[in-house]
């Protein structure tokens, strides 16, 4: 049948008992399935995850320009990713990492929230992650 249609015999459910087939045009099938994914990735939203790095007694200024670079990331629908790199005897010293982090959050609380808590990630690291509203 499908040869006199000038189709293509395909097996659908080949586990079922009997095999299931189906007449149709293979390549047209294929086709419309590739568009259709094709579409779907088109619609979804793909998002970068921006890194910004500070140490635990980053100045004021260099702060303000880091925090600024924080907002325009967050604007472009870009999730944050903020650490904190402890050197040396820094690392005695991890609140000051959390001070810190804590102190970026209430900065960015306009344009993102806090999806991840300030948490330890290595022995001399600590990350939040901040997500755009």
């Amino acid at each position: 049948m499908a040869k006199g249609k000038g189709l293509d015999l395909v097996e659908v459910a080949s586990n079922s008992d009997p095999p299931v087939c189906r007449i149709m045009d293979y390549g047209k099938f294929k086709y419309k399935a590739s568009k259709k994914v094709q579409e779907a990735r088109k619609k979804g939203k793909a998002f970068q995850l921006k890194e910004i790095k500070l140490r635990p007694h980053t100045e004021d200024h260099d702060l303000g320009f880091k925090l600024r670079n924080i907002k325009r990331f967050l604007d472009n629908k870009n999730r944050v990713k903020v650490t904190v790199f402890f050197r040396g005897r820094e690392m005695a010293h991890m609140d000051a990492g959390r001070v810190l982090l804590n102190r970026v959050a209430k900065e960015v609380t306009d344009e993102g929230t806090v999806e991840q808590e300030p948490a330890q990630e290595a022995r001399n690291r600590m990350t939040m992650v901040i997500v755009p509203r």
